[in-house]
C-alpha cells in the first residue's frame, strides 16, 4: 500500500532531526548497489552490545544514501505502542525486556537492536522491537513476557543514516521524505530503525541510527 502523504509527514515530523546533505536534483533515481554479506557468527561468550554486527556489514554514510539488501534474520521480538513523547523510553524498555528474556533462555544476541514502525498517527505509533539471534529454537516459538521469535524485514532497501540525538531525528526523516518524493519512489508503510550505538538517552549526541526505507 502506498504511503499516504499526510501520514508520512506526520510520522516523519514527529520522530526527531539531523539533516543529511543529499544532491537530490543530480542524484540518480537509485544509488549504486552496495554488496551485502553475512554477519559474523557469535563467539562462545556473549558479545558486548557495541560489538554486535549490523544487518549490513559496511557502515552507512550520514551525508549520502545507498541501496542495500537486508537479509532475513531470526529475531526475538516484542510488539508495543507509544505516544511520540514517550517513544524513546518505550523502545529502550522493550529492548531491555527482550535482552532479559534472551538471557534467561541462554540465547545469545547476534545483532543490533531494531525497531519496525508498523503504524503511526498524530498521537503515537505501534512498533515491533527486535534483537537478532543466531537461530530461533525450533521447539520454542515464544519466550516469557510476550517475547516471541520472528524475522527481520528483508530485501532491497534505501539506507539513510542519522547521527545525533534521537530528539533531533526529524530532520533525517524530512530528508527521507524529500528524497523519496523527488525520485518518485514508492515504499512500504513500515520504516525500520537499526540502532548502531546503544540507546542511552534521547539527547545523546553520539547516537547513530540506520534508517531503512523498503521500496515496493
Amino acid at each position: 500500500m502506498r504511503m499516504k502523504h499526510m501520514t508520512t509527514r506526520t510520522f516523519l515530523a514527529r520522530l526527531g532531526a539531523l539533516a543529511v546533505a543529499l544532491a537530490l536534483a543530480s542524484a540518480p533515481a537509485w544509488p549504486q548497489a552496495t554488496p551485502g554479506g553475512p554477519a559474523e557468527p557469535p563467539t562462545a561468550a556473549p558479545p558486548a552490545a557495541g560489538s554486535r554486527p549490523t544487518l549490513v556489514p559496511n557502515a552507512g554514510d550520514p551525508v549520502d544514501v545507498d541501496e542495500v539488501t537486508l537479509p532475513a534474520k531470526p529475531v526475538a521480538m516484542l510488539s508495543g505502542s507509544a505516544t511520540w513523547d514517550e517513544g524513546f523510553d518505550k523502545l529502550k524498555a522493550a529492548f531491555g525486556r527482550i535482552e532479559t528474556e534472551l538471557g534467561r533462555a541462554g540465547i545469545t544476541p547476534a545483532g543490533r537492536p531494531i525497531a519496525v514502525f508498523v503504524q503511526t498517527d498524530d498521537n503515537g505509533f505501534k512498533f515491533d522491537a527486535m534483537i537478532p539471534v543466531d537461530r530461533a529454537p525450533p521447539d520454542r516459538p515464544t519466550l516469557g513476557g510476550d517475547v516471541r521469535f520472528g524475522t527481520t524485514p528483508s530485501g532491497r532497501a534505501l539506507r539513510f543514516v542519522h547521527k545525533g540525538p534521537y530528539d533531533d531525528i526529524d530532520s533525517t526523516y524530512e530528508t527521507v521524505t524529500a528524497y523519496l518524493d523527488a525520485k518518485d519512489i514508492e515504499v512500504k508503510d513500515s520504516f525500520v530503525e537499526e540502532y548502531v550505538t546503544d540507546l542511552t538517552s534521547a539527547d545523546d549526541a553520539s547516537l547513530e541510527i540506520n534508517i531503512f526505507a523498503l521500496p515496493k
